[in-house]
């Protein structure tokens, strides 16, 4: 594991012009199999787990779940055994995600959507618990506060003054544990990846007073980079990822991490940052 993750700060004629800098915190790189936020979520979602005796994790996602993947990795890495429950219907041959978890020793179990919406609901765990046996749940996504605490200390490892630090939303957890670890006088700022996404300012409150007893009150969400939704791509945003890879010789992930740049340039390019800014942008995976 490559903790702290490293920092790279770009050169870029477009932040030049507005006179703001621009650091990379690739969390990406933190493991092949686990990175960024995963990571940072399950870390004491882990020590919680080994705590309390438990030797099987079991979680929820999508069948192309990132959060599924990283979770099988990490109970092959440190002893659990792992259930990923998917969403929707068995296809097969799995896809390269599902394949993935199951060669990292992953269980895989089915919920028809009708029942995967009320996953957390006391009569689907006591019938996943039925069929499985004792289990330590981590939610759809891994946010839950013991995830916050993990993404909180990503500030603290930043060296260089800065004043801005951008990250990705899908469930708001990244940014509402972000957002604690700061210093007074900086903000997190967080992209949402996902269309009409406003309803997660509430879940970072929430997220927020569950737990820490309050909410920070120094962040904000950008609604509008979404480029047209969850999964969604456009030739704007593919133009960007490429541009992107010949000037700075990173790939983007396009669900989150290339829509969160693209919205930070072009904030700077409306100069909506202050010359002097100095920005940390998260590169989650």
């Amino acid at each position: 594991m490559q903790v702290p993750s490293p920092l790279t700060e770009l050169r870029d004629e477009r932040l030049n012009a507005r006179d703001v800098r621009l650091y990379l915190k690739r969390d990406d790189l933190i493991s092949p199999d686990i990175p960024g936020n995963k990571w940072r979520k399950l870390k004491y979602n882990l020590v919680a787990a080994r705590e309390q005796g438990q030797h099987t994790l079991l979680t929820f996602g999508g069948a192309y779940s990132n959060h599924i993947r990283a979770t099988a990795a990490a109970g092959a890495r440190f002893g659990f055994d792992t259930i990923g429950v998917i969403r929707g219907e068995e296809h097969r041959p799995l896809n390269d995600s599902l394949a993935r978890a199951v060669q990292y020793g992953m269980r895989l179990a089915y919920l028809d959507r009708t029942t995967y919406r009320r996953k957390t609901e006391p009569d689907v765990l006591d019938a996943l618990a039925d069929e499985f046996g004792d289990f330590y749940l981590l939610p759809e996504g891994g946010t839950n506060t013991l995830a916050l605490k993990g993404c909180m200390e990503l500030p603290a490892e930043i060296a260089p003054d800065f004043d801005v630090l951008c990250c990705a939303c899908g469930t708001g957890g990244t940014l509402a544990g972000l957002a604690a670890g700061l210093r007074p006088g900086q903000h997190a700022l967080g992209f949402s990846a996902l269309k009409g996404g406003e309803f997660l300012a509430g879940d970072v409150r929430r997220l927020q007073i569950a737990a820490f007893g309050a909410e920070t009150g120094n962040w904000s969400i950008d609604f509008d980079s979404h480029f047209g939704g969850y999964a969604k791509r456009t030739p704007e945003l593919d133009d960007f990822v490429t541009d992107f890879r010949v000037r700075h010789d990173v790939d983007l992930d396009r669900v989150y991490v290339a829509k969160m740049l693209h919205g930070v340039f072009t904030r700077v390019q409306e100069g909506e940052f202050a010359a002097g800014t100095a920005i940390v942008a998260v590169v989650t995976g």
